[in-house]
């Protein structure tokens, strides 16, 4: 009888003694969050319940399993079990905490701070944060767990001989790596771009939708992700619209004829600014600013608040421009002129050869 209720005894108190200490937690930190909204801290820890419950049922059945007899012929291996669940909870939980404690401070800030381009600086530094947070912390976790393999430590120490020449060869086939964890540091802390950014690449524009510690993600207008190494950003030349700030100015080019009415040109582009949610007010204008044989390019300058709403002003000042031309000024419009070719002169075809003398003797 003993043999049946002391296993019981340890496994169901382990686990009822985890699920106390779990609920309890989770209401302090309810209550805590409560209290305190001027953060999100509190309420953001309430996700670690988990990665806890966990860590404490394995810490528990751990130190105990010995005690239910159950395990006599396999003790190393539920132990060694054990351990690695130990280990990979405790790895799931400081990663729980810190993301946490990053998002926390992110959410604060951005609160308080009413600049849209240090928000996306810093909301670009936490994710990398976070990213590097969970790549040590899983590291450590990996190697810890395979430490406790005992053929794990013979090989690690036997490793520890050649680590100079392993070091070596390690540097020179991960370069293209390394180069692009560095270069993700730089974009991160040196503020060359940011998530959220309106950028040009390659011909193409887009924004940025994600930076990892190795590449980064371009949405672009058609919502094509383009995917490139960090490291291009720091080797070659591109287009940041929002780098000093997300205001925007843009051009409308048009072709149009000599006779086009510009001052009329004016006035309506004033009425379409006017009704266009999109434009910002700050700047408008008309231009001619080149000419050519049959036509004239006019010019006209909009802005707009970001790189989305530059965008929406530019096509619908193109597009109830050359409307209101087609309807109002249609001589304005481009217009391809066309003729029948005209026959020589008459006096061409009556012209006659000069006569045999003249060509013998160079008279006339």
């Amino acid at each position: 009888m003993e043999n049946v209720l002391r296993p019981l005894f340890v496994v169901g108190g382990s686990v009822l003694l985890t699920l106390v200490i779990g609920w309890l937690v989770d209401r302090l930190l309810h209550r805590t969050s409560e209290r305190h909204r001027e953060t999100p801290l509190w309420g953001l820890l309430r996700r670690c319940r988990v990665p806890l419950q966990v860590l404490l049922i394995a810490g528990l059945l751990r130190g105990t399993y010995l005690q239910t007899k159950w395990f006599d012929e396999h003790e190393e291996g539920v132990g060694q079990f054990l351990t690695l669940v130990l280990i990979a909870s405790a790895a799931w939980l400081i990663i729980r905490i810190a993301t946490a404690v990053v998002e926390s401070g992110y959410a604060r800030y951005a609160a308080t701070n009413r600049d849209p381009a240090r928000v996306r600086r810093v909301r670009t530094q936490v994710t990398l944060i976070q990213r590097v947070v969970t790549a040590v912390v899983g590291t450590v976790a990996v190697a810890s767990m395979l430490l406790t393999f005992p053929a794990m430590r013979t090989v690690g120490t036997s490793m520890l001989a050649s680590a100079g020449l392993l070091g070596i060869v390690a540097g020179i086939a991960a370069q293209s790596t390394l180069g692009n964890l560095f270069a993700g540091f730089q974009i991160a802390f040196g503020d060359m771009v940011r998530l959220g950014d309106t950028v040009v690449v390659d011909g193409e524009w887009g924004t940025i939708d994600e930076i990892t510690l190795t590449f980064l993600t371009v949405r672009t207008w058609d919502d094509r992700r383009i995917t490139m190494p960090v490291s291009y950003f720091t080797s070659k030349p591109f287009e940041n619209w929002s780098r000093g700030g997300a205001q925007m100015t843009g051009t409308v080019y048009l072709q149009l004829d000599h006779t086009a009415p510009v001052p009329a040109i004016r006035e309506k582009l004033r009425e379409i600014l006017h009704d266009c949610s999109a434009w910002d007010g700050r700047d408008w204008g008309i231009a001619v600013t080149d000419t050519s044989p049959t036509t004239m390019e006019v010019r006209a300058v909009v802005t707009a608040k970001d790189a989305d709403d530059i965008w929406t002003v530019r096509v619908t000042v193109r597009e109830q421009l050359l409307a209101w031309l087609a309807h109002d000024h249609p001589y304005a419009l481009p217009r391809v002129t066309t003729a029948e070719a005209a026959p020589p002169p008459k006096q061409f075809h009556e012209e006659e050869a000069p006569s045999g003398d003249v060509g013998r003797t160079g008279r006339g």
